[in-house]
């Protein structure tokens, strides 16, 4: 038997990393928060310094750039100049804000989902019970229409005035 594939090794211990952050989803985004910010902040500190070496004279200001970039402060005490420093400080900013609206998003998902599961009441059980009462209503009122006393064949035409 072969052993399983690069990418199905991969996922399955993505899938394995998201069950447990979705056992404690406060803890889990956290962790996975803390583990992508340093990431991005190493690697974006090693770009910058290699994209943009007169600008940023060594990797601990690249770093310290960098983590500026991620965490918004900003100072500006160290800019890069050159147009492939400029696109890797673009490529940073833009990975790091999405990185953290995908993971907000992903944590309130988990949370209202947990509160969810606490009352006993899932979020589609709420949508389909929610479906059905307004499938309920909608055939009522055609109930209702059909019922209308002067309804003439063609539909809402109004019946024909007695002169």
């Amino acid at each position: 038997m072969d052993p399983p594939s690069i990418p199905t090794r991969l996922q399955s211990q993505l899938d394995r990393a998201s069950a447990r952050v979705a056992e404690n989803p406060f803890r889990g985004a956290w962790r996975v928060i803390a583990v992508v910010t340093i990431g991005v902040t190493v690697v974006g500190g090693l770009l910058v310094r290699i994209t943009d070496p007169t600008s940023i004279k060594n990797v601990g200001a690249g770093l310290w750039w960098s983590l500026q970039t991620v965490t918004t402060v900003g100072y500006g005490d160290v800019v890069p100049a050159s147009i492939a420093g400029r696109l890797t400080a673009a490529l940073v900013m833009l990975v790091g804000l999405s990185f953290l609206a995908v993971t907000t998003a992903a944590v309130t998902n988990a949370f209202v989902e947990a509160a969810a599961r606490r009352r006993g009441v899932h979020a589609q059980d709420t949508v389909l019970a929610e479906i059905k009462q307004l499938r309920a209503e909608v055939e009522q009122l055609r109930a209702e229409i059909g019922a209308t006393p002067g309804k003439s064949e063609q539909g809402d035409a109004p019946p024909d005035r007695i002169t």
